[in-house]
């Protein structure tokens, strides 16, 4: 059985770059291939996971996220790389050699075993003592708050029960790495925000390295420590959730994390984009070092309405054309004289709708701050396919 793991988590992050510190790194996987006869489902994967970090693999269906997960597991045997755990190679090890639980969506519960023995089926296997079984069976129910429920049998739980069950015996053998595929996409939406804070906490607590697959913008956003967001067997983003909403270094990760708008434009000698007949200041970093035609990025909530003077940079005149209620805010679909047709959304608050008078009809002057723009290669891939792939992506 594995040693026993700290119960805290360790500050913890995950770089694209295998030099980090040796101490801290538990997860290395370098050049990793992965070949379905002509098909690549992975492509030179490389990166590395600190110990006691929470890592989301997030990209769309066929992105090679699950493949990526399978072949850490062992479930999936790489063509061609390395994939070092604590400091062992485990590329060649069968799933049975290698220290890992696994949740799968689908719960993977025994149905003609009660809870307990659900639980405890790896410990039993193990040859642990019934009396040491049925005390660790017990610790782990109530870890995951199913301390009365040993003795039914998975029918007679829900969704969330099933999966908190699948959780705890995951975690039994007390291993080293947990992995998550996808493990709350078959539960409904309340159900799944419960549970993925009561995970979160959970892996802080037992500070487990932990690798969760989803294709859940939201959920790897409030889960993970780091984010790594794939997209046709490569990795395009790695970094913090903050990171990756904030400043996504391609049209792709743009696109996909979260809603943003994407708008073509023209770089100009002078560094300014324009927009149609309308010119955008933007940062120094964010000025490509070529010109030509570009995809101009800010989210819905960058659009900025309350205080906007007559000098305000990148100042325009917007007509509102529709409001969609959304709850907490409204989301506007606005449009600019001289954006060539180019609308796009901006996010209004409830203080804001009041305060301007704004329905739809309305013509109100906003701004875009320019340190709220990135700005990309026209030509490059986004995830809605409004462009094609280049081989380079980046702000």
């Amino acid at each position: 059985m594995a040693a026993k793991r700290p119960a805290l988590a360790q500050s913890a992050r995950l770089s694209p770059e295998p030099e980090a510190a040796e101490s801290d790194v538990f997860l290395e996987i370098r050049d990793v291939c992965k070949r379905f006869g002509d098909f690549s489902a992975l492509a030179d994967i490389s990166l590395t996971i600190e110990r006691g970090s929470f890592v989301c693999f997030l990209g769309p269906s066929g992105c090679g996220k699950t493949t990526l997960l399978r072949s850490i597991a062992g479930l999936e045997r790489q063509s061609s790389g390395r994939i070092v755990q604590d400091g062992r190679d485990i590329s060649n090890l069968p799933p049975s050699q290698r220290d890992f639980g696994i949740v799968f969506q689908s719960y993977s519960l025994f149905p003609n075993l009660t809870v307990n023995a659900n639980v405890g089926y790896g410990l039993v296997n193990q040859g642990l003592p019934k009396a040491e079984i049925a005390t660790r069976v017990q610790e782990l129910l109530e870890l995951v708050h199913l301390p009365t429920s040993g003795r039914k049998y998975p029918a007679a739980l829900s969704g969330g029960e099933q999966q908190r069950v699948a959780l705890a015996r995951a975690l039994a053998m007390q291993p080293g790495l947990l992995l998550l595929d996808e493990p709350l996409s078959a539960l409904d939406a309340k159900v799944r925000v419960d549970l993925r804070h009561e995970m979160k906490d959970l892996q802080r607590r037992l500070g487990v390295t932990t690798v969760m697959v989803t294709h859940d913008q939201e959920e790897a956003l409030a889960l993970a420590d780091i984010v790594v967001v794939m997209s046709k067997g490569k990795i395009e983003q790695v970094g913090t959730p903050m990171e990756v909403y904030s400043r996504p270094q391609s049209a792709f990760v743009a696109d996909f994390v979260g809603h943003m708008n994407l708008l073509r434009g023209r770089i100009g000698k002078d560094g300014s984009v324009r927009i149609g007949e309308q010119a955008l200041s933007l940062d120094t970093a964010q000025v490509p070092d070529r010109t030509g035609e570009v995809l101009v990025s800010f989210r819905p909530e960058d659009v900025v309405f309350r205080g906007v003077e007559e000098t305000a940079e990148n100042r325009f005149l917007g007509y509102v054309e529709s409001i969609d209620f959304l709850g907490s805010f409204s989301r506007a679909r606005v449009r600019v004289d001289g954006f060539e047709g180019e609308a796009f959304d901006a996010d209004l608050s409830a203080n804001i709708l009041r305060d301007f008078g704004i329905s739809e009809g309305s013509t109100l002057p906003f701004s875009l701050p320019r340190d709220r723009l990135c700005v990309y290669p026209g030509d490059e891939r986004t995830a809605g396919g409004r462009a094609q792939p280049v081989a380079e992506a980046g702000a």
